[in-house]
């Protein structure tokens, strides 16, 4: 594999000519460059008018190898061809240098150019890349990889010093100004190429200037957050150190080097909008710099962000009026690092609440809005502190957590959540303090964390009870006086409460795909309509005996009996009910009826659970241990009043009624899932003991043991 490197810009602010001064002492050899022992002049050339000075040195180097190697090499030195350019006319410096030793298994080039600022001709630019290709050293490739990256990083980072050095050499001896080249012509008598006149510049060299980026005027290396991004193509838009120091932080050669590939590979390949540095940057951290895999999810998540429109959301999009009541989140100041502060009130949020009456395409499309808001968030702070803050603190209070959190459609939309800002915010979360975790913690944790990616997980500081007010507790991040009241602290805090959602905000899953929201493509809810004489059933293929159906129903209008049949053979294929001569269709849902009216009960299939009548308003949760493979069918049917069940013979009453179709017609809104038993054997004590955690936010329940020993149903009644 071939290994590639590309250096940002660095600036020093002094002239060309007093550079080059500088750079030629480093000539025949360097005391700073250790293994740089020596260099003979192989050929020169000087063009008639001295703008043009070419040379071509043989280097000798000594690298800092294992013995062994070397032995089994059978070299003590490597020697390099180095030519470098000058044009002064022009006031550039090429140098290109390859390998004379091994060149036949070891292929390495470099090339580097001391260039004038394009905004300050005052000052002067280094651009520097390098490859290294092995194609075959003794077995032992992947050392030799390793030494010269080691070696090559170790002198990138002596580069700038050196060169300030020399400069401090050149001041000492009183040389502060070079001038520049002139034709012959116009001043024949200029030879001297040094002298001791007036400065023009500044003998500060290359010290990180915070304001640099600010400074020019046409920003021609790169731009800070917030700043329109340079066209892809112009020489312009590239990142000089400086500006990387300031607004990115202090990375290694390598790591600028992967950043600057990685942003020119955008800037060639994708014509629109690209990433800000800040935002490659985070990528590149999430895959340990490794660039081909940041290229991948990088470009996986433009499409997503295009498609989507995400960058138009704080813009477009404002939370429903329930988010905005009941969820219990919100920015709080910044920490003692500077980062965003934003806390989140679990414990006091309703999280079946919330899914239900918005659905997890609202609710995703919040948690967006929030890392949206982050990301800007992070800019401003960079600016007002003055040093890069690419990431945000999060204060998770579990005060008030428990079973009820464990409800399975709410946690398996927590890791879609989850799933989704991984792939498209990685490495925003700085550090997340959870406070005050229950004793049920632990098994909601067990739930979440495989999804959470490792370095990710490092950054999570969990407290048990009021351990964040000791040593080493939140204190330790987040100043006293910004600390929310609610923890004690003397900072109001203006995040939502929480609370209970009013049953009577929950929708239908017709009613949320109306909304338009299209982040998501599936709905974890379905509804369905159940008409007298027309129930509602759903098919489930068991292929292994001891599968776990769960499911979790809400009754939304009328009464409905739940039942579960198996057969051992399929039912025919679902077909839409018109409900014969009434023509009555199902705006509210779907009416799907399975078992064939020729079937009969206990010869083609048979109920493996009691019947479960279940009153309007009612949410049921429960599941079924199977014993048999073959085909369950769920099915919701019209529960009929015990007075009409008493007679076979229908009354007028109830003649009249059966003509008002709309007074025989109940909604339920279900969720359903097959797992297997050893993936549920965590979950069952949780759905178990579910009814004691759902009674904090019910005004009544209930709760329904069937008598069947591998079945579990709990429902909960609210008022």
């Amino acid at each position: 594999m071939v290994q590639k490197y590309q250096s940002p810009v660095r600036v020093y602010k002094h002239p060309f000519e007093l550079i080059m001064a500088a750079y030629e002492r480093r000539f025949p050899t360097c005391p700073l460059i250790p293994m740089f022992v020596d260099s003979d002049t192989v050929n020169e050339f000087r063009s008639e008018d001295g703008a043009v000075h070419v040379i071509e040195r043989r280097c000798k180097l000594d690298i800092d190898a294992p013995r062994l190697l070397k032995k089994i090499a059978g070299v003590d030195y490597v020697y390099f061809i180095q030519k470098n350019s000058l044009n002064s006319r022009e006031r550039t410096l090429h140098i290109e240098a390859h390998n004379e030793t091994f060149s036949n298994r070891v292929i390495i080039n470099e090339h580097c150019c001391y260039s004038v600022h394009p905004e300050n001709e005052d000052w002067t630019c280094f651009e520097q890349s390098a490859s290294l290709d092995i194609k075959s050293f003794f077995g032992f490739e992947s050392t030799v990889e390793k030494i010269a990256m080691k070696q090559y990083t170790s002198n990138i980072k002596k580069g700038k010093e050196i060169i300030e050095y020399y400069l401090r050499q050149l001041e000492e001896e009183g040389i502060t100004f070079v001038p520049r080249w002139t034709p012959p012509a116009t001043d024949p008598s200029l030879e001297t190429s040094l002298s001791c006149k007036k400065p023009a510049a500044s003998l500060t060299v290359v010290v990180p200037d915070p304001a640099l980026k600010e400074g020019l005027s046409s920003e021609p290396l790169s731009t800070p957050s917030g700043a329109p991004e340079p066209t892809a193509g112009t020489p312009d838009d590239k990142l000089d150190a400086d500006y990387i120091k300031r607004y990115l932080g202090d990375l290694t050669p390598l790591q600028e080097s992967c950043l600057i590939r990685l942003r020119q590979w955008l800037q060639e390949t994708h014509k629109g909008k690209i990433p800000k540095d800040e935002h490659i940057l985070r990528f590149l951290r999430a895959r340990d710099f490794h660039i081909d895999k940041a290229r991948e999810t990088m470009c996986q998540s433009l499409t997503w962000r295009k498609q989507h429109q995400v960058d138009y959301i704080l813009d477009t999009w404002r939370p429903p009026q329930v988010l905005q009541d009941y969820y219990a989140g919100g920015w709080h100041h910044h920490d003692k690092d500077g980062r965003p502060l934003y806390v989140l009130r679990l414990g006091q949020m309703d999280t079946k609440g919330l899914v239900r009456a918005l659905g997890e395409e609202a609710l995703l499309r919040y948690v967006l809005s929030i890392n949206e808001e982050g990301l800007r968030r992070c800019e401003e702070n960079t600016k007002v502190f003055g040093r890069p803050i690419s990431s945000w603190t999060c204060l998770v209070d579990l005060e008030g957590l428990n079973m009820r959190h464990l409800w399975r459609p709410g946690v398996k939309a927590l890791l879609r959540i989850i799933e989704v800002v991984e792939a498209n915010y990685p490495e925003t979360l700085g550090r997340l303090l959870i406070l005050r975790a229950p004793r049920v913690f632990p098994v909601l944790w067990t739930l979440v964390s495989p999804f959470i990616d490792d370095n990710t997980r490092r950054k999570f500081l969990i407290y048990a009870g009021n351990d964040y007010q000791g040593p080493g507790g939140l204190l330790d991040y987040i100043d006293k006086e910004i600390i929310p009241d609610f923890l004690s602290g003397e900072c109001m805090c203006e995040v939502p409460e929480g609370g209970l959602v009013p049953k009577a905000l929950y929708r239908t899953a017709e009613e949320l795909e109306n909304e338009d929201l299209k982040l998501w493509t599936e709905t974890i809810y379905q509804s369905a309509s159940v008409f007298k004489g027309a129930p509602h059933e759903i098919l489930i293929q068991i292929v292994d005996a001891s599968s776990v159906i769960t499911w979790d129903f809400d009754v939304c209008k009328g009464d409905v009996v739940f039942n579960i049949y198996h057969s051992k053979r399929s039912p025919q294929p679902p077909k839409k009910d018109s409900l014969g001569a009434h023509s009555i269709t199902s705006p509210g849902g779907n009416n799907v009826q399975l078992i064939d009216r020729v079937w009969q009960l206990g010869r083609d299939y048979s109920m493996v659970e009691s019947p479960l009548i279940c009153k309007e308003g009612e949410s049921v949760q429960g599941s079924h241990v199977t014993r048999w493979p073959g085909f369950y069918i769920l099915q919701w049917k019209f529960h009929s009043t015990p007075a009409c069940a008493a007679t076979s013979l229908p009354r007028v009453d109830d003649v009249l009624a059966s003509l008002q179709v709309s007074s025989h017609k109940c909604k339920v809104m279900y969720y359903t899932e097959v797992i297997g038993s050893e993936d549920f054997r965590g979950s069952m004590t949780s759905l178990e003991s579910s009814h004691s955690g759902f009674s904090q936010l019910s005004a009544a329940t209930t709760s329904s043991s069937q008598s069947h020993s591998s079945s579990m149903i709990s429902r909960w009644r609210f008022c």
